[in-house]
């Protein structure tokens, strides 16, 4: 992969993102991932690349563009993994809600995780702080208390995001019996923990159990700005475990580091859909329609935003 490939990935979360924000506030969550989709697609087939979707839309039955499995791309050029979500949050498009992306992460070929859709526990902070300061498996007191430790601040000065779901209320009590802040959100697992690579946000940490799809693209993210993320398979029942071993995963209680999750070379793109706590959402002006995309790229750690107008 190179540096050209790089700012390509981000061309193509941009050509999603303006595709779904046509329907924002229509209502219609499925209409605007499809149009996601279909963006997404074309703009992979233009690329060089001999690409392999190993996270995409569903299984091959179940999903008629981008599937898991899907070839992409012109067949020449690097051979690369592909995850993405072409529209996450496609309630948040729907409804005309904050924080909608469209999220794509590509690596060498064979180093990112063949996650099963199926939910994952998951902890995520971003760079700074010592290697091992978090525990998927230590209580959220017990976690929040070492972030605070390691800012030097009290536990009162941490923020969490949690995403806002009833089987989180024992980790929402938990922070809270701790002093610290939670910042809840309806929906948007991959922007939850992608709040913890900017400072800015301030979000220190994320817990909490979503999609081990959506894990995979967040752990890009972290991979890219040196972040720390630790996450554990959870089934519901044996054809969520048939999923796994299909996806080639043999170890169904095996705790995730980072590097498990993605490694090798790592570029991660998001554009903002609608307006967002890190990204601008893509806004149609007279003559033009402007777009806000974050490109991050593992082997330099460069991140760059990038802020662009195209013809209408």
């Amino acid at each position: 992969m190179d540096r050209v490939l790089t700012m390509e990935v981000g061309r193509c979360t941009e050509a999603a993102a303006i595709a779904a924000s046509k329907m924002i506030g229509r209502g219609d969550k499925e209409g605007a991932d499809d149009a996601a989709v279909c963006a997404l697609r074309e703009a992979f087939n233009k690329l060089k690349i001999d690409g392999t979707v190993v996270i995409g839309e569903g299984e091959r039955d179940e999903a008629p563009m981008l599937y898991i499995g899907e070839k992409v791309g012109l067949g020449e050029g690097p051979k690369v993994d592909i995850a993405l979500d072409p529209l996450e949050g496609t309630t948040l498009t729907a409804k005309a809600m904050a924080n909608a992306l469209a999220v794509v992460a590509m690596a060498q070929g064979g180093t990112l995780l063949h996650a099963p859709d199926v939910y994952m526990d998951k902890i995520a902070c971003g760079p700074g702080y010592p290697e091992g300061v978090i525990d998927l498996d230590a209580s959220v007191e017990d976690n929040i208390s070492a972030i605070a430790k390691a800012k030097g601040v009290p536990t009162e000065e941490v923020t969490l995001c949690i995403l806002d779901r009833e089987r989180h209320a024992h980790l929402v009590e938990g922070a809270r019996r701790m002093g610290a802040r939670v910042f809840m959100i309806s929906d948007g697992d991959v922007a939850g923990v992608f709040h913890t690579t900017e400072g800015s946000t301030g979000i220190d940490l994320y817990v909490g159990q979503g999609g081990a799809p959506e894990g995979v693209l967040a752990a890009a993210a972290l991979r890219c700005v040196g972040g720390q993320m630790q996450g554990r398979l959870v089934f519901r029942n044996d054809d969520e475990r048939g999923r796994a071993e299909k996806a080639g995963i043999k170890d169904l209680n095996r705790k995730y580091g980072l590097r498990d999750l993605a490694s090798g070379d790592v570029i991660f793109a998001a554009t903002g859909v609608t307006n967002g706590t890190m990204l601008d959402g893509v806004r149609w002006d007279p003559g033009h329609v402007s777009t806000h995309t974050v490109v991050m790229r593992s082997k330099t750690g460069t991140v760059r935003y990038i802020r662009a107008k195209s013809k209408r």
